[in-house]
C-alpha cells in the first residue's frame, strides 16, 4: 500500500539541438521535471503518455511547427503556458497573436531566462490552484447529501457515487460491514455490468473477512481479498484506490476504485479524503439515529426488544418470506404461574427472573432470530427460514431448557419455571401478522389448557 506524493511540475522542451535542452534545464535549477524531444513527433507521443505544466519550444524548423506544437500541447492541457525560444524577432508578434504565451529570444542571458520561465511556471501554479479549490468546493457543495443519510449502508453508496464523478471514474464498488447484521457484508457496486457484480459480490463475499476493514488514510493498493476477487473475474485488476471509511461505534467499511491505467494524483487523494471525512461524520450521525430508535425499540427491564418493535419485525420478515418463497415461524412464550413469584418475593426478584429468562431464550436461538417481550411475562421469538416441524422443535428445546434452569431469589432462594409455548408458521397458518400472532397466542393458550408446560402448534386449534 502506497499513499501518492505531489509531484514536481513538467516542462516539456522541445529543440533539436542539445544546447538548447541543456540551457533550458539550466535555467530551471531542478525545480521542474523536465522531458526532452528533438521533435514534433517525439514531442507529440510524451504528450499522449502526460500532460505537461509547461511547453518550451526551441525548434529551428518554420512556424508551421511551431504552431502545430502548440495546437498538440493545448488539447493535452488546455491553458498550459507555451514559451517560443526563438532567434527571429519578426516572428514574435505572430506567435504571441495565435496563442503563444511568451516569446523569448534565444540570445537572452541565462538570469533573465531562468526569471521567464520560474513566471510561466509559477502562472500555471496559481491557475492550479485555483481550480484545485473550485474542484474542492464542488465536492463540498456535493458532500451535503450525506448530511440526509441516515441508514449506514446508503453513506457508503453514496459515497461512491460522489467519488467516482470526482474522480472522474465510473467503475468501483464498496464493502461493508452491516453492523444491524453481525457477520454479513454488504457490497454495492458501480460501473459493473449485472454478471459481473453477481459473480463479484459471490467471491468477495466468500473471501471477506476482517483484513477487509483497516483503518486509515486513503492510499493507493493491490491485491488483498477484493483486489483477488476483480483478478479473478478480469474486472478491474490492477492498483486501485482504497478508502477506509468506519464510525465511532461499530460501522465500518471501505470504497475501492480501479484504477484502470490513470494513476491516482495528489488532487485525486485530496478530493478521496475530503469525501472521506464527510463520510464517516455521517456513519457516526446514522450510528446515533440508529442507537436512539433501538432504544426507543427496547424494553427497559430485559433489555431484549419490545413489542412496538416486534410488529415491525414480524411485518417485515414475512414481506422477505414471501419474496424469499421461504417460512417465518413465530413462537408465543409464556411462564406458568408467574404471578405467584410477584406475590411471594416481590416485583424485584420478578424482574430480575425475567432478566435471567431472556438470557436463556437468546441462548436457544440464532443471531439472526428475534426476541421481543411481548408485555408482562409473555415473550415472542421469530424464527426466520424456519419451517414449522424446525419451529416446534426449538420450542421444545426451549420449554426443557427453562424447566431445567435454576432462577435465584435475592437471598439465593431457587425458584423453579416452566413455560408454555405457542408455534404458528408463515404461510401455513396465515399469510398476514395480526393472523399470525393471532394464532401463535391462541395456540399458547391451548398449551396453558393442556397443563401448561408444554408446545402447542397452531395446527393443534383445529382439533
Amino acid at each position: 500500500m502506497s499513499t501518492v506524493r505531489p509531484e514536481l511540475q513538467r516542462v516539456l522542451c522541445v529543440a533539436e539541438r542539445r544546447a538548447v535542452h541543456e540551457r533550458v534545464r539550466a535555467a530551471l535549477g531542478g525545480l521542474a521535471e523536465v522531458a526532452e524531444a528533438e521533435s514534433l513527433a517525439a514531442a507529440d507521443r510524451l504528450l499522449a503518455r502526460a500532460s505537461a505544466d509547461l511547453v518550451v519550444c526551441g525548434l529551428d524548423s518554420g512556424a508551421g511547427d511551431v504552431l502545430a506544437l502548440l495546437q498538440c500541447a493545448r488539447e493535452v492541457s488546455p491553458g498550459v503556458p507555451f514559451a517560443r525560444l526563438g532567434a527571429d524577432p519578426a516572428t514574435a508578434g505572430e506567435a504571441l497573436r495565435r496563442g503563444v504565451t511568451e516569446w523569448i529570444p534565444e540570445d537572452t542571458d541565462d538570469a533573465t531566462l531562468a526569471a521567464a520561465l520560474g513566471r510561466l511556471l509559477e502562472t500555471q501554479s496559481v491557475r492550479h490552484e485555483n481550480l484545485r479549490l473550485r474542484r474542492a468546493v464542488r465536492t463540498l457543495e456535493s458532500c451535503r447529501m450525506l448530511t440526509h443519510c441516515l441508514d449506514p449502508g446508503e453513506v457508503y453508496a453514496v459515497a461512491l457515487d460522489l467519488l467516482l464523478p470526482a474522480l472522474g471514474r465510473d467503475l468501483g464498488l464498496a464493502v461493508f460491514r452491516r453492523s444491524s447484521m453481525p457477520g454479513s457484508d454488504g457490497i454495492a457496486f458501480r460501473g459493473f455490468d449485472e454478471a459481473s457484480a453477481t459473480k463479484l459480490q459471490r467471491v468477495a463475499q466468500k473471501k471477506s473477512g476482517g483484513e477487509h476493514f483497516v483503518p486509515g488514510e486513503p492510499a493507493v493498493t493491490r491485491g488483498g481479498p477484493i483486489g483477488q476477487a476483480l483478478e479473478e473475474l478480469g474486472v478491474g485488476a490492477g492498483p486501485a484506490l482504497m478508502v477506509p471509511l468506519r464510525g465511532d461505534e461499530s460501522e465500518e467499511g471501505l470504497l475501492w476504485i480501479p484504477e484502470q491505467g490513470r494513476a491516482t494524483s495528489a488532487g485525486d487523494l485530496e478530493q478521496a479524503r475530503m469525501i472521506a471525512t464527510h463520510a464517516e461524520l455521517a456513519l457516526n450521525n446514522a450510528e446515533r439515529y440508529h442507537r436512539a430508535k433501538e432504544r426507543a425499540f427496547i424494553d427497559d427491564v430485559t433489555d431484549v426488544y419490545n413489542a412496538r418493535y416486534l410488529l415491525q419485525a414480524t411485518e417485515h420478515e414475512i414481506h422477505r418470506a414471501g419474496r424469499s418463497g421461504k417460512e417465518l415461524s413465530v413462537l408465543f412464550l409464556d411462564l406458568d404461574r408467574f404471578k405467584r413469584v410477584n406475590d411471594q418475593y416481590g416485583h424485584l426478584v420478578g424482574s430480575n427472573v425475567l432478566r435471567r429468562l431472556s438470557e436463556v431464550l437468546l441462548d436457544c436461538v440464532r443471531q439472526v432470530d428475534t426476541l421481543a417481550r411481548y408485555g408482562g411475562d409473555e415473550f415472542t421469538i421469530l424464527l426466520v427460514d424456519t419451517a414449522h416441524p424446525g419451529a416446534v422443535a426449538v420450542a421444545e428445546r426451549i420449554r426443557r431448557t427453562v424447566e431445567e434452569t435454576l432462577f435465584e431469589a435475592s437471598d439465593g432462594t431457587p425458584i423453579r419455571l416452566s413455560i408454555s409455548i405457542g408455534v404458528a408458521t408463515f404461510p401455513d397458518h396465515s399469510g398476514d401478522r395480526e393472523g399470525l400472532l393471532d394464532l401463535a397466542d391462541k395456540a399458547m393458550y391451548r398449551a396453558k389448557s393442556r397443563g401448561r408446560n408444554c408446545v402447542c402448534s397452531a395446527a393443534d386449534l383445529e382439533s
